[in-house]
C-alpha cells in the first residue's frame, strides 16, 4: 500500500525510490526516475521557472512588497485548497468549497451586523455552517454511496442559493473590527505582512504535521490508495471519510473569515469560481486526482504558482482572458504529469 508522500522519501523501492540499476556488461546504466520523485519536484521546479521568467519580464516582480501581495492574494484560495487536498487524497472532490465559504462569510457578517450577535460567536456560527455543509457532503457520500462529484455539485448550487436568499443579494458592510483583524498588517523590514497570511501558513504547517505524523493522517492516504484493503485492516472507513469532509468544512469556515478580513465586507457573490482555483492549486501541487498520493506542502506550492502566474501576467499587461487560458493549460499539464508519474511509480 502506498504510504504518505512525505514519508516515502528515503524509503525503499516500495516508498518511491529509484530501483537499483541492472548491470549491463560493464556499461553505464541510467537510473530510473521514480514517479513519486517527479510528482514531488515538478511543482517546485515549475514555481522556480515561473519566478525566473517573470523576473526577466518585469523589474517589479522581485520586490518584497510584490511577494507580500502574492501571498495575500492566494491566502483565501490556499486555505480552501487545504480542505480540498484532504478530500482529493481520499480520491474524492469537492465542488462546493467556494460557495460553502461564501455562505459561511454571509452568516458571520449578517449575524454580527444585522442581528447584533457578538462577533466571536458569529464567527463560530459561520464556521459551524461550513462544517454542516461538509457533514452533509460526507454523509451523502458515505451513507448513500453517491459520487462526490455529484453530491458536491448539488451542494454547490444549494449553498449558492442559500447565500443569495439569506443576504437578499446585499453586500454587508460596517463590520466589527474583530472580523477584519486578520486583514491588518505589520511591517517586516519595511514590507507589510498581513496576519491572515500567517494564519494560512500556520494552517498549512499544522495539516502537514497531521498528515505525516499522525495515524489519522496516514489513514487518509490509505483510504485513497485502497479503501477495501483499509477496511480489511479494521479501520472504520466510513467514519474516517465522513470526518475528512467535516474537517474540510471547518477549514472552509476559516477561509470565510480570511475572505472577510481581506475584503472588509460580506459579499454574496464571492467564491463562485474559487472551487476551481482550489482544485487547480491541489493538482498543480502534485496531488493525484486518483487519491492516495500528494502533500499539502505541494498544494501550497500550487497556490503560489497560481499567484505568481497571475501576478506576473498582470505586471506584463496581459489581459485577464489570457490569464484564464494559461491557468487552464497549466491544469492539463499537471494532470498529464500525474498520469506519467503513476505510470512510472
Amino acid at each position: 500500500m502506498t504510504q504518505p508522500q512525505a514519508q516515502t522519501a528515503g524509503a525503499g523501492a516500495e516508498g518511491g525510490q529509484a530501483a537499483p540499476p541492472e548491470s549491463g556488461g560493464g556499461g553505464r546504466t541510467i537510473p530510473k526516475v521514480s514517479g513519486d520523485r517527479v510528482a514531488q519536484l515538478g511543482p517546485l521546479i515549475a514555481l522556480i521557472l515561473a519566478c525566473i521568467f517573470f523576473t526577466t519580464q518585469s523589474s517589479q516582480f522581485l520586490q518584497a512588497t510584490n511577494f507580500s501581495l502574492i501571498i495575500q492574494q492566494v491566502m483565501v484560495v490556499g486555505t480552501l485548497a487545504i480542505g480540498q487536498t484532504l478530500i482529493i487524497l481520499t480520491a474524492g472532490i469537492d465542488l462546493s468549497c467556494g460557495t460553502a465559504m461564501a455562505l459561511g462569510s454571509i452568516v458571520m457578517t449578517k449575524l454580527a451586523v444585522d442581528s447584533g450577535v457578538p462577533p466571536v460567536l458569529a464567527i463560530l456560527l459561520g464556521i459551524i455552517t461550513c462544517m454542516i455543509v461538509g457533514f452533509v457532503n460526507g454523509g451523502l457520500v458515505v451513507g448513500l454511496r453517491l459520487p462526490p462529484f455529484i453530491v458536491t455539485l448539488g451542494t454547490f448550487s444549494i449553498c449558492l442559493a442559500l447565500t443569495h436568499i439569506y443576504s437578499k443579494d446585499e453586500t454587508i458592510s460596517n463590520l466589527p473590527s474583530v472580523m477584519t483583524k486578520l486583514g491588518e498588517s505589520f511591517k517586516v523590514g519595511g514590507t507589510a505582512v498581513t496576519y491572515g497570511s500567517l494564519v494560512t501558513l500556520a494552517l498549512f504547517a499544522f495539516v502537514w504535521f497531521v498528515l505525516t505524523q499522525t495515524t489519522w493522517g496516514r489513514r487518509i492516504y490509505a483510504l485513497g490508495d485502497n479503501p477495501e484493503a483499509t477496511r480489511l485492516m479494521g479501520i472504520p472507513v466510513r467514519k474516517q471519510l465522513l470526518m475528512v469532509y467535516v474537517v474540510a468544512g471547518v477549514i472552509y469556515g476559516i477561509a470565510a473569515l480570511l475572505l472577510i478580513a481581506r475584503t472588509n465586507v460580506g459579499d454574496p457573490n464571492a467564491g463562485q469560481t474559487d472551487n476551481l482555483d482550489a482544485i487547480t492549486a491541489v493538482v498543480l501541487g502534485g496531488t493525484s486526482l486518483f487519491g492516495g498520493r500528494g502533500t499539502v506542502i505541494g498544494t501550497l506550492i500550487g497556490a503560489l504558482i497560481i499567484g505568481v502566474v497571475r501576478n506576473g501576467l498582470v505586471l506584463m499587461g496581459v489581459a485577464s482572458t489570457y490569464q484564464i487560458l494559461i491557468t487552464g493549460i497549466l491544469v492539463i499539464v499537471a494532470v498529464s504529469v500525474d498520469q506519467i508519474a503513476r505510470g512510472r511509480a
